[in-house]
């Protein structure tokens, strides 16, 4: 019996220190035990020889650690649409080794940058044909890929981010969402996930301020992300899984900036500022749900409707469409719209433009 937090808190490593010390640290000062890894010691997870990461997943095990996924380097803002497809399926081949010691299946993805200016269809048949080998690559290696709303053409709205779902249409192609992307890529990040939360595996936490090329990250619950909205929402589905940390405060791969492993990189501050945002906004709208070492579970069990959803789904369907979740009343007024997208809607999606 699986006697996890329904909810587990963790974080990319990295953003908290370069060494895996550092990171574990990090961790145990918050009493959390998921992590995700990016970087140890400013290499790509997939690019550490396999000693090394027999000897990472020793010391995880006796740290009491687990591993929560992996980031790769695949469709990410280093790379192009055009792109050869050798470097990423050589990277899919090392991560399913490095996944399969480290006790873990899940492998973040993104979509593809535009940067040689293709017609907005021939990027979204370029992406599409490669995430179908990407997914297919992942299913051989034992894998699933959590496509991340940022860089590329799936993670520009959610209309193009369930058209791929439905177009590659593989149990290997899942979706990862960021609560902090959308105000760098221009898009309200709580109305992606509206739209998209059930098919979300894993979930990144930051919260940021500012629009584009001026967004500035800030401790969760300082921003304008609508973070709270995002964690009430996946209260109200029932969600299970691990929301991973990722504050952006000293660490922003994409920027060339990398934690010292000092108090500097903010990565306890904002774990624990966290916290304190789940207990003050989340927590008084999600009954049944409560704060224990490591994440939150929720008590009470979810009975089957006769239309075969679930409580929670009736409830986030009521409140999408305007109503409270179950009775409490939700900071910023009712949230306009109607249920989450599922995969029929997924297949009707009209493909948008990315911003």
């Amino acid at each position: 019996m699986d006697r996890r937090p329904t909810v587990r808190f963790g974080g990319i490593g990295d953003e908290a220190a370069p060494d895996l010390a550092g990171q574990l640290d990090a961790l145990e000062q918050l009493g959390w035990s998921e992590l995700e890894l990016r970087t140890v010691d400013g290499i790509w997870i997939a690019d550490l020889p396999l000693g090394r990461v027999t000897a990472l997943a020793r010391t995880l095990r006796r740290r009491g650690v687990r591993v929560c996924g992996l980031a790769s380097r695949i469709g990410n803002w280093a790379s192009d649409v055009t792109d050869g497809h050798g470097p990423e399926e050589r990277e899919l081949a090392a991560l399913a080794e490095r996944a399969a010691l480290l006790g873990t299946d899940r492998v973040r993805v993104m979509s593809y940058p535009n940067g040689t200016g293709l017609p907005a269809a021939e990027w979204r048949r370029r992406v599409l044909e490669r995430m179908r080998r990407v997914a297919a690559g992942a299913g051989r290696g034992g894998l699933v890929a959590l496509h991340e709303n940022c860089a590329g053409w799936g993670g520009a709205s959610a209309e193009n981010a369930l058209d791929l779902l439905a177009s590659v249409d593989s149990p290997g192609l899942r979706l990862l969402h960021d609560t902090g992307n959308g105000a760098a890529y221009g898009y309200d990040g709580f109305e992606l996930l509206r739209r998209t939360v059930g098919h979300v595996d894993h979930v990144h936490l930051k919260d940021a301020v500012g629009h584009g090329a001026d967004t500035r990250y800030v401790l969760p619950g300082a921003g304008d992300a609508r973070l709270a909205e995002s964690l009430r929402l996946l209260t109200a589905r029932g969600w299970r899984g691990v929301w991973s940390l990722e504050p952006h405060l000293a660490t922003r791969p994409h920027q060339g900036l990398a934690a010292d492993g000092g108090t500097d990189s903010g990565f306890v501050a904002a774990g624990r500022a966290l916290t304190d945002l789940i207990e003050r906004e989340v927590l008084p709208h999600s009954p049944g749900w409560r704060l224990v070492p490591g994440g939150l579970v929720r008590d009470a069990s979810v009975p089957r409707a006769t239309d075969g959803r679930s409580t929670d789904e009736q409830v986030t369907d009521e409140w999408v469409a305007g109503g409270p979740v179950a009775g409490a009343s939700v900071a910023g007024g009712p949230v306009a719209g109607g249920p989450v997208a599922g995969a029929s809607a997924a297949r009707e999606g009209a493909v948008s433009d990315a911003h």
